[in-house]
């Protein structure tokens, strides 16, 4: 959610910041309809004060014996009160309206973030790790779970239909060590308390997170209230909504694990064999509160998070930092780790971390208040991925497969895996 105040103080930065989400100048209709507005509370406020003051000298006037000035401001009071609950139903219409503008409208990027229209236009920043080759031409994950029998898209298929996998024996087990190597390295190694939240919430935290009202049709609903998540960042960052935090607590960091829904409903014919894209996953999911001065520190510190995990499991990466045409609703900032799947012989996305500014908090009315001071901020929020679990398991696939199609387990998931080094058919 934007500042209504700032866009009025500069409206042309606002449409410059709108200019790069390749979005028209919107300022000054917002500005007019805030107008329009702040004159009925205005108004509002002067009919009330008239009101009030009639109603003391009605008493007066009765104290004087004058009836007929008794019941002239008794005229008066009714009018006014009649024309207050006009003024309040119209400043309920305008304000609903120019919230349902601003809702609408995506976070402003920070001067860094490169111009650009899609994916292409992405800033590769750094990579980890050597490309491998490999004496055999390695197969995508989907035909190595099926030929060990243990991922099975069909019967998935059967019970809840495309887009769901059924996982097996070896690799269910893999991807569970997946999760829980994920969340001890959070927890134990990178400060973060973990976290486990609901997977149904209500229309306002989708809403404060920015999900509702423009990406509606990406959800899934219940028949009754609510909604299931497309990520614990809903969850995580709903955890202090309307509410204030203590300065000297931040910055906050949660992690958790949790299942994701999501509808994919923009993404017909993308990627429909396999686990990339489904409509029910598992993701390990980093949240940051702090400051306004911690935010962009805390990106650099939690992208590094998600880079641990793919370094310990030795799997080859590049951290790229999104263009304005690739980056998020909600995002000032984004980097993407991509990690690389011999199968496809690409790097595809594993993690988004993204710092979001005030623009959540706003939505949530999350602030600080420093010790001893009475005067509250709003509080930066960042999000990312740490990691998409089903995406780690394919990339473990594809990176630790072996010529007759079995699967070396790496190192650090050996404990988790009952003793299990090598996963064959």
């Amino acid at each position: 959610m934007h500042d209504m105040k700032l866009i009025r103080q500069d409206p042309a930065a606002f449409d410059a910041g709108m200019a790069r989400r390749s979005l028209e100048p919107v300022a000054d209709s917002l500005v007019a309809l805030d107008e329009k507005r702040r004159a009925l509370m205005t108004e509002a406020q002067e009919a009330q004060a008239r009101r009030n003051a009639a109603s003391k000298d009605i008493g007066k006037a009765m104290g004087q014996g004058d009836k007929d000035k008794a019941e002239e401001l008794k005229a008066e009071v009714g009018t006014l009160k009649a024309r207050l609950v006009e003024l309040e139903e119209e400043e309920g219409v305008l304000s609903a309206a120019l919230d349902s503008e601003l809702a609408s409208l995506p976070n402003t990027v920070y001067d860094d973030v490169p111009d650009g229209g899609d994916e292409d236009d992405n800033e590769e920043m750094r990579d980890w790790g050597n490309v491998p080759t490999s004496k055999f031409k390695p197969k995508e994950h989907f035909d190595l779970g099926e030929a060990l029998g243990m991922m099975d898209f069909e019967r998935a298929s059967k019970m809840s239909g495309a887009r769901f996998v059924v996982l097996k024996a070896g690799l269910a087990r893999l991807e569970r060590a997946l999760g829980q190597f994920m969340l001890d390295l959070h927890t134990g190694e990178h400060g973060m308390t973990e976290i486990l939240t609901p997977a149904l919430v209500r229309e306002h935290s989708l809403y404060g997170t920015g999900q509702l009202p423009k990406f509606r049709e990406d959800l899934f609903k219940t028949d009754g209230d609510h909604w299931l998540i497309p990520t614990a960042e809903v969850t995580l960052t709903n955890l202090y909504k309307d509410e204030i935090l203590a300065e000297e607590e931040l910055p906050m960091r949660f992690v958790a694990h949790s299942q994701c829904f999501r509808a994919e409903a923009g993404s017909a014919g993308r990627d429909t064999r396999g686990m990339i894209r489904q409509h029910q996953f598992e993701k390990v999911e980093m949240v940051s509160i702090t400051t306004p001065e911690q935010s962009d520190e805390e990106l650099e510190r939690m992208t590094l998070c998600a880079e641990t995990v793919l370094q310990k499991l030795k799997l080859p990466y590049r951290v790229v930092k999104l263009c304005t045409g690739d980056i998020g609703f909600t995002a000032k900032r984004t980097y993407d780790i991509e990690v690389w799947l011999p199968g496809q012989g690409r790097f595809r996305e594993i993690s988004s971390c993204s710092v979001c500014g005030d623009f959540q908090a706003r939505r949530t009315k999350m602030r600080s208040r420093p010790k001893g001071e009475k005067q509250t901020t709003f509080v930066h929020t960042l999000n990312g991925s740490g990691l998409a679990v089903g995406r780690t398991l394919v990339a473990v696939l594809e990176n630790y497969q072996q010529e007759d199609g079995s699967i070396t387990v790496p190192e650090v998931l050996k404990p988790y895996m009952g003793g299990l080094e090598v996963i064959s058919a």
